[in-house]
């Protein structure tokens, strides 16, 4: 039997932080492992306890959501870590401008408020296999204008190969491994071989950041 996913909550509201952690402890295979009120907690309680993902509320005092995930994912930080921590920011608004830069600093996605238990379950397990938990389009769209200019882009990517550099551009568009599969006329294993080296070769940590890199780049 798998280890249970491992969640921080980060909100200021403690009514709404034990709402939650009734909510993820009913899941299977979950469980709550601590609770931060502010983005200076939520720092420290992620280098302290190892959270697998970290639900994270993007208003709060003393540092907000934005700030804690730009800590979170440092370098230094990152580079200290035996296994990831995923961030999923919760917000009160749909394509929120502070989710798309907590995107940027290496969130995984973002979650309304309001969604339900089930939706919620589903988007811990989404992050924490690797994926964004909101659609690719919608991706698109929260990243747009976050670049006020491209940058070229490093010597890293040059040296993908064609093959992965089609995948790449497959991935940053938004589509799925099934659909690559069809577009560049290869199985999804080799998909899937691809994507992971194109991880590897860019320094990413998952496709989400594949997408943000595309943008960053004008690769898209």
């Amino acid at each position: 039997m798998s280890a249970p996913i491992r969640v921080l909550l980060v909100d200021d509201q403690e009514l709404f932080r034990a709402g939650v952690s009734v909510i993820v402890d009913a899941q299977e295979g979950m469980e709550v492992v601590g609770q931060a009120a502010d983005g200076v907690e939520a720092v420290r309680l992620v280098e302290q306890l190892t959270p697998d993902v970290v639900l994270m509320d993007i208003r709060m005092p003393e540092m907000d959501g934005v700030e804690a995930t730009r800590q979170i994912f440092a370098p230094e930080r990152v580079a200290r870590r035996s296994r990831p921590v995923r961030v999923v920011v919760l917000t009160t608004f749909n394509l929120d401008d502070r989710a798309a830069t907590a995107i940027r600093h290496g969130a995984s996605g973002f979650l309304l408020k309001d969604t339900t238990p089930r939706q919620l379950g589903d988007a811990i397990r989404t992050v924490h296999a690797g994926n964004a938990v909101l659609a690719p389009t919608d991706l698109s769209t929260l990243l747009d204008g976050q670049f006020r200019s491209a940058t070229p882009p490093p010597p890293a990517y040059l040296g993908l190969t064609d093959k992965e550099r089609e995948v790449f551009t497959a991935v940053a568009r938004g589509l799925s491994n099934t659909e690559i599969a069809g577009h560049v006329f290869a199985s999804e294993s080799t998909v899937k071989t691809h994507v992971g080296a194109i991880l590897r070769k860019l320094a990413l940590r998952d496709r989400v950041q594949i997408v943000v890199f595309a943008h960053r780049h004008g690769l898209v």
